[in-house]
């Protein structure tokens, strides 16, 4: 069984995966481009210091990484720090290791020090961006019903347009990353 540290000595760069991207690029590099990153906010220095590294689970095809993975290339570019990627359907061994609520919810930050150890979980979407998915959802018909999936590729468009466009989900992505990361981060010592 291969260990998170070896995923991640194996993986492409988070910048090379999205320069790579087939699905969601345009998207992708919409967000990276207009999120700025908050001055001066104390994980960047804690992350300089500590040099721990993350492995990024995910796939181009989705959704929430297409939002939340230009955030991420953010903070590592600004900390110099490594984050690489793993594909999420090339290897199930290691997303069913860090299932969300049952099930192998995409992206997962995992926040490795510099032995390899797992020292923080990220993912896949920041509580508030959660509550909205969840709210939209609700609106969906029965699956079984005849209009379900044409009703759901609109609600996945409209996510979509959302996810690009709305930078208060993107402040929510990286607030959420930070808390988790600062928690873990100040533990070790």
């Amino acid at each position: 069984m291969k260990t998170e540290q070896q995923y991640y000595e194996e993986g492409k760069t988070l910048a090379d995966y999205m320069e790579g991207m087939t699905t969601h690029k345009e998207n992708s590099q919409k967000v990276y481009e207009s999120f700025k990153l908050p001055q001066g906010d104390e994980l960047i220095g804690l992350l300089k210091e500590k040099q721990p590294h993350i492995l990024v689970i995910t796939e181009d095809w989705c959704g929430d990484a297409m939002m939340n993975n230009p955030i991420l290339r953010h903070i590592v570019e600004a900390a110099g720090i490594e984050a690489r990627i793993a594909y999420r359907d090339a290897d199930t061994e290691l997303i069913d290791r860090w299932l969300t609520n049952g099930g192998r919810s995409i992206p997962v930050y995992l926040l490795l020090d510099k032995d390899g150890d797992v020292l923080a979980k990220w993912g896949p979407r920041a509580p508030q961006v959660q509550e909205y998915v969840m709210e939209q959802r609700e609106t969906l018909p029965p699956k079984d019903a005849p209009d379900f999936e044409e009703k759901q590729k609109k609600l996945f468009k409209n996510l979509y347009v959302e996810y690009t466009t709305n930078a208060d989900y993107w402040l929510w992505v990286y607030e959420d990353i930070r808390r988790t990361f600062m928690t873990a981060l100040q533990k070790q010592d």
